[in-house]
């Protein structure tokens, strides 16, 4: 590919340019628009697009995409990256997770032209971004108060995918089903191996998730041929020397209305029927244990200790292996911490 155009804008190789898709005009009049920066090496290679705050709330991802774009090894770039730090301007402007009607712009994808402005932003997604690559990453947080350990979450079945995830080089990994609309699933029946990464809490950085994130991201670039990797044999060997893929997970419930005392936490290993916190009244009374229904590692927990009976509260994913699996997690979390 000699010359890549995204919205109306052509980018050649070695040229990098920062480009505006027009989305739409707010009723003030305001023009709406996604953030773009296309970085195109001088030699041929894969095109990789990768995106976040597809959830406005959701911005770690971004700080990410952010270092990323001031990372030294982009300057010996193969291939082409189109980096797109915002997806839902909208969601990011006001923090919210949705857009102005209160859709989910991740359960309309691929889009249509002329539907909702859900239906058109992703159908330009589609159009400008998706459909001009050959790999994705898609970076996500938690929502709702909640903090995800962080994960890989992709269609494992998949061969170049599976490689693709077990080079981010992280812990865990789900085996995820595709979510109707979602952006992985529109990417998925085009055939373009994507990676779903999670991790962090919503409209808060949390500096072992970006790094995490960044380190990924580069691990990627580095397998799909884009960068050299210069990392010494002796720290990469501290990075995730296992990969666990996840057998199953499931969400523990509140059993009862009340505030949580929690004793267990994001990365912990829970055993079947292990409390893993305690729910109580104002008064400190009715007090009612919360508690593992099967042996695993906590990847997600509620950050807000408010609870309604029903709401949930930890999620639990379950490994053959759940105690390397968390011994796995402590040396990543140490080994991420002395890296950056």
């Amino acid at each position: 590919m000699k010359i890549l155009t995204i919205g109306g804008q052509t980018v050649e190789k070695g040229q990098r340019k920062k480009i505006n898709l027009d989305v739409a005009k707010l009723y003030d009049h305001t023009e709406m628009n996604i953030p773009v920066e296309v970085i195109r090496g001088k030699k041929d290679g894969p095109v990789l697009f990768i995106c976040a705050a597809i959830h406005g709330d959701e911005i770690n991802g971004v700080e990410i995409i952010k270092r990323l774009l001031g990372h030294a090894a982009l300057k010996r770039i193969k291939g082409t990256l189109i980096a797109v730090p915002i997806v839902n301007v909208y969601g990011y402007i006001h923090r919210s997770r949705y857009l102005p009607d209160r859709r989910d712009l991740n359960r309309h994808f691929p889009g249509t032209p002329n539907g909702s402005l859900a239906a058109k932003i992703a159908h330009i997604f589609m159009k400008e971004i998706v459909d001009k690559s050959t790999h994705g990453i898609d970076l996500h947080t938690g929502a709702n108060h909640r903090y995800n350990l962080p994960q890989i979450r992709a269609c494992l079945d998949d061969e170049e995918t599976n490689r693709l995830a077990h080079s981010f080089n992280v812990p865990v990994m789900i085996n995820s089903t595709i979510r109707d609309g979602s952006l992985r699933e529109a990417a998925r029946k085009k055939n373009i191996p994507i990676l779903l990464y999670e991790g962090g809490e919503y409209l808060r950085h949390n500096e072992n998730v970006i790094r995490t994130g960044l380190h990924g991201v580069l691990s990627v670039m580095h397998a799909i041929d884009m960068i050299e990797s210069k990392k010494s044999k002796t720290t990469s060997s501290k990075i995730a020397k296992e990969v666990f893929i996840a057998r199953s997970s499931y969400w523990v419930r509140a059993p009862s209305s009340g505030s949580l005392r929690a004793l267990k936490h994001a990365g912990d290993r829970v055993e079947e029927g292990q409390i893993l916190g305690v729910i109580s009244d104002p008064f400190g009374q009715n007090k009612v244990d919360i508690c593992a229904s099967a042996t695993g590692i906590i990847i997600g927990e509620s950050r807000l200790p408010l609870l309604n009976a029903g709401d949930a509260v930890f999620h639990i994913a379950t490994f053959e292996d759940s105690v390397a699996v968390e011994e796995q997690v402590d040396l990543f979390e140490e080994a991420i911490d002395m890296q950056l």
